[in-house]
């Protein structure tokens, strides 16, 4: 008895896998960073070193000048904006309520600015407040005596934990307007230059000015 294999049957090809799309990365938003509009306290004065550092207190919690107007750009920048930020300092927080006209701000003391402790000089030696400020952050920047306040060393690490929370915003997407301070503002540009960034609109340090960073 001759026993019959069975005939095979043809196996039918497998279609070939359709490859998933493709999510499009979301292109990178941009970085603003903007300094507060006038502060109220004057500099129209000429005061001693210790006077100063009075003085530089008095501002650290002070307001704005009245009667201001932020600038048409700038408003606009903030209706634009995906994410808006603002240091805890009156002077930003009221600059925020000013230019965000009602949108949800997130106030965030790692914007606030560098300290501006003064060097101990005779009460002999009086500038003016705006130049006792460019003595300040000289010697803030040279010496390490700093009366307990943040050190140079200390504010580069705030400025890159800040330009990363930014950074991390923006490649989700979305327009980042900080509302901030001079100085600060200046140490995290450079750390979103060094993290590949680069300064498309410059409007200088100035009250209201802004400096936006987009990714290269």
């Amino acid at each position: 008895m001759t026993v019959q294999e069975p005939i095979a049957r043809p196996v039918a090809a497998l279609a070939p896998a359709v490859p998933a799309a493709a999510e499009t990365p979301a292109r990178p938003g941009s970085i603003t960073l903007t300094r507060h509009g006038e502060p109220a306290l004057s500099r129209k004065c000429l005061i001693t070193a210790r006077q100063y550092k009075d003085w530089w207190a008095k501002y650290e919690v002070g307001g704005l000048l009245a009667g201001q107007t932020p600038p048409a750009e700038l408003v606009a920048a903030a209706e634009g904006a995906g994410a808006i930020y603002a240091s805890t300092r009156q002077r930003a927080q009221e600059t925020a309520a000013a230019v965000a006209a009602g949108r949800e701000v997130m106030s965030d003391a790692l914007f606030i600015e560098a300290p501006l402790p003064p060097p101990d000089l005779p009460d002999a030696i009086k500038l003016s407040p705006r130049w006792w400020g460019v003595v300040s952050r000289i010697w803030w920047r040279l010496s390490d005596r700093h009366h307990q306040e943040e050190t140079h060393r200390e504010a580069k690490v705030r400025a890159d934990q800040a330009a990363r929370k930014l950074i991390a915003r923006a490649e989700a997407g979305e327009d980042v307007l900080v509302l901030a301070h001079g100085y600060f503002n200046h140490m995290v540009g450079k750390r979103l230059k060094a993290n590949g960034w680069a300064l498309v609109h410059n409007q200088g340090f100035k009250y209201w000015s802004q400096r936006r960073y987009e990714r290269r």
